[in-house]
């Protein structure tokens, strides 16, 4: 146990974000989750408890694997999960598990694993980008050259998870969207994305209505009509619980595990979890959650600043960017600053591939705040070395 200790490297304060946001995550889970034990499982509200908890452990062995590696391995890994991801969302457009009409998941047959292709997507897409962002600086004000081969695989996977997802195909267009800011592509080509972005949006639609999928778009349609011109009166139902549950929170909450509004809000476990943490916490625990995303948003832009290559920098920064934004459009949808979307809170919503993933990307953060580390400290050994040795030369010139 001490050498494993010893072996775990990286930026300290994300490691106990890690361990902080697993026990919220433990508690909020086995809280949440008590109504659908008593649906699902015949009351034992220990099942879902020991599955969070056992995927939160499988969770820190990724974190800890994946620091352990060289993050330049990454580079190589990057171009193999873009190639992969692109069978895969098609695959799951057409043969993925179908839930409110939206194909998002698939199954491994052995296993009986099943998971959102999106979450794969998602990770490689940006270990793709911020490998061509560092191999391109020399040309990034070159359109052609420079922004197209950047920008074209980002369109593909957003192109391919939109008619399922279309909030996170929009969440991951404009994450990328801001790595690309931080990695100095000019701001024109940035707008062409973006106007590029509304057509691909307008078109899905109307493809929609053409091949007999309306029920899709009148739900997105419904959605953002409801969050624009919705009132009170007709506001959508778990926006409604969700409301009860912030306003029933208070200050310091109810305390852990006396939510009321958990066994009426729908996915109090996973989309609507923050509400129930607000409910049983209050603000002062809902402030908590928001700090420990900001601090990882912070640390992770520490690293970006310290590391002397741009891959490095680009990948911490940019993980750590679609991690925050995800978490901030979650809580936004919670507090309803945001309309209905299906985004969960990463490491704390009940999860099994969306948490696996997210360890992924929190590990390749720690492996490039470890390479970083191990760079700095054979730098001030170098300059403590060369220290000692002019302080020798100069005791025996005197």
């Amino acid at each position: 146990m001490i050498g494993l200790l010893y072996r775990t490297k990286g930026d300290k304060v994300i490691w106990t974000i890690v361990f902080f946001l697993s026990l919220v995550s433990l508690l909020a889970v086995y809280s949440a989750t008590g109504s659908l034990a008593y649906r699902e499982r015949g009351g034992h509200t220990e099942y879902y408890l020991l599955k969070q908890l056992t995927v939160l452990v499988m969770g820190l062995v990724i974190i800890y694997f994946a620091h352990r590696v060289n993050y330049t391995i990454y580079s190589r890994v990057a171009q193999i999960g873009f190639l992969v991801s692109i069978p895969l969302l098609v695959y799951t457009l057409a043969f993925g598990r179908n839930l409110n009409d939206a194909s998002r998941w698939i199954s491994l047959p052995i296993i009986n694993l099943t998971f959102q292709t999106s979450d794969v997507a998602k990770l490689a897409i940006f270990m793709y980008v911020s490998r061509q962002l560092s191999r391109r600086q020399n040309l990034i004000n070159d359109f052609k050259k420079g922004f197209l081969p950047i920008i074209i695989p980002v369109g593909i996977i957003c192109a391919l998870i939109m008619p399922a997802n279309m909030s996170t195909a929009l969440l991951l267009g404009a994450s990328c969207m801001l790595l690309c800011f931080i990695g100095r592509v000019p701001l024109r080509f940035l707008a062409s994305m973006v106007a590029a972005g509304a057509v691909l949006v307008m078109l899905l639609f109307a493809i929609a209505k053409l091949s007999g999928m309306e029920m899709r778009t009148k739900t997105w349609e419904k959605r953002i009509d409801n969050f624009v011109h919705g009132d009170h009166t007709d506001m959508p139902y778990q926006v409604q619980q969700a409301n009860i549950a912030i306003a029933g929170g208070g200050i310091l909450g109810k305390g852990p595990g006396n939510s009321t509004q958990r066994n009426f809000l729908p996915h109090a476990y996973s989309d609507y979890i923050y509400a129930t943490i607000i409910e049983e916490y209050g603000m002062f625990g809902a402030f908590l959650i928001l700090a420990a995303y900001m601090i990882l948003l912070l640390r992770s832009i520490r690293i970006y600043k310290r590391c002397p290559y741009a891959f490095g920098a680009f990948l911490a920064v940019g993980l750590s960017v679609t991690l925050v934004i995800q978490a901030l459009t979650n809580m936004a949808v919670n507090v309803h600053l945001f309309p209905v979307t299906g985004v969960t809170l990463p490491l704390v919503s009940m999860g099994g591939s969306s948490v696996l993933f997210t360890s992924m990307a929190i590990g390749i953060i720690l492996s490039v705040s470890r390479n970083v580390e191990e760079m700095e400290g054979k730098q001030a050994e170098k300059e403590r070395l060369e220290r000692v040795m002019a302080n020798a030369e100069n005791a025996a010139v005197a």
